[in-house]
């Protein structure tokens, strides 16, 4: 299940792309599944643990990926360990973090409306009932209502 937070997060980490850089494991770059989170996202394809080659950029090391499939990496392979931003993500990675969610737990913050499709369940954390929301307008006017500060009305 997806948990999500609007706003900052005591716990969170904001820069994903900083913790990645100082964290990941080269074995993960040898996983199916990033691999093709790689070659979606990016347009990359991964040469061996420490070389990832892109038509336009040429080869380049893990530490230069994109936010958005850093993100998605430490979703897949720490998602109890922390509570990480997915605002580094664009909306092409969410059916990704939806997928991820599927079979792992993970607590996120969000920093903004996040398009996550028309499908999708998600929990937001900040409501006292921590209700699942399938719905995509309730969830905007969710995010609306957190990321503005209106949320004290909520709160009762």
């Amino acid at each position: 299940m997806l948990r999500v937070y609007f706003g900052d997060h005591p716990k969170e980490i904001y820069n994903t792309s900083v913790y990645f850089n100082n964290s990941y494991q080269d074995q993960w770059l040898s996983d199916l599944f990033a691999r093709e989170l790689i070659r979606k996202i990016d347009c990359s394809e991964v040469v061996d643990s420490n070389v990832i080659r892109n038509s336009v950029l040429g080869s380049f090391p893990p530490t230069k990926l994109s936010g958005g499939v850093k993100t998605l990496l430490l979703l897949y392979f720490e998602p109890k360990s922390k509570i990480f931003n997915i605002s580094t993500c664009g909306d092409n990675c969410a059916k990704y973090i939806l997928k991820i969610a599927e079979e792992k737990d993970i607590t996120v913050t969000l920093h903004h409306a996040m398009y996550f499709g028309k499908h999708f369940q998600l929990k937001v954390i900040n409501e006292k009932r921590r209700k699942v929301i399938s719905d995509p307008e309730e969830f905007l006017f969710l995010a609306s209502e957190y990321l503005r500060g209106d949320s004290n009305a909520r709160e009762d």
